[in-house]
């Protein structure tokens, strides 16, 4: 027979725990010593095991004495089939919060992103990222050049106004778009495009794959990377009917 303090030590289990499992009747009423003190046995540190195996596997108290009701029975088949349906429940609950948890670490990886852009002179707009999500605006966009498929560029010789991404790879395109731009600290005006200036961390590596990667999949758009006295910056320019995906993807020069 163990006392109190004996089981709390070989269970793990606190001996307030193990007091109020005994009140809701999750332990069975402890015999009593003749000073008074409870004395438990080798069965109730069994039920004690498999009452912390089903909390390390997510069951609740009020699940836990469902299946305690099983264990009562002395036989393995009850209690395992019960364990493996409420092990089936935690499963399937689990992987649709690993989707929302994903969902959200996206969220908020985008979030970070918008955040680390300049702020606006005045109240917070659209560009901050305090009370939107920036690449709303220029996944619309790229998405409105991806539905027009093999629409001809206005001008002859022009490629189409055309992007050969979609769905999340179209997303995770302008992902990494956003995440490199936050390096930018300037955006000047060019005939048909922008101008963006890198501030003095310039992950050129970064700026090669992309414009390559981009290249490759929007082809009416023409990349330069400039290094020069006034430093390094990535030119874009489109035909006329595609400056608003310039604009959506690289940003607008600021109006002087």
């Amino acid at each position: 027979m163990y006392k109190i303090k004996d089981v709390a030590d070989r269970s793990g289990f606190s001996t307030a725990t193990l007091r109020y499992y005994e009140d809701i009747g999750l332990l069975p009423a402890a015999e009593r010593s003749a000073a008074g003190y409870r004395l438990y046995d080798d069965s109730t540190l069994e039920r004690l095991a498999f009452i912390g195996r089903a909390k390390q596997l997510g069951c609740a108290l009020g699940e836990i004495n469902d299946l305690a009701a099983a264990w009562d029975s002395g036989r393995c088949g009850p209690v395992q089939d019960r364990l493996r349906a409420k092990v089936a429940e935690k499963l399937t609950d689990a992987q649709r919060r690993i989707v929302e948890l994903t969902v959200l670490a996206e969220d908020l990886r985008r979030a970070a992103t918008a955040l680390e852009r300049p702020r606006p002179d005045g109240p917070c707009d659209d560009t901050c990222g305090c009370v939107s999500d920036t690449s709303t605006a220029g996944m619309a966009v790229l998405e409105r050049a991806v539905a027009r498929g093999a629409r001809r560029a206005s001008e002859p010789g022009d490629h189409p106004i055309a992007c050969t991404l979609a769905g999340s790879s179209l997303r995770g395109r302008v992902d990494d778009w956003q995440a490199l731009l936050t390096h930018v600290v300037a955006r000047q005006p060019l005939d048909r495009g922008v101008r963006a200036v890198f501030g003095s961390t310039v992950p050129l590596d970064e700026v090669m794959r992309l414009t390559a990667a981009e290249q490759a999949c929007c082809q009416f758009l023409s990349f330069a990377i400039t290094v020069d006295a006034r430093g390094v910056a990535l030119e874009v320019i489109a035909p006329p009917a595609a400056i608003d995906v310039v604009h959506a993807l690289f940003g607008e020069a600021a109006a002087d």
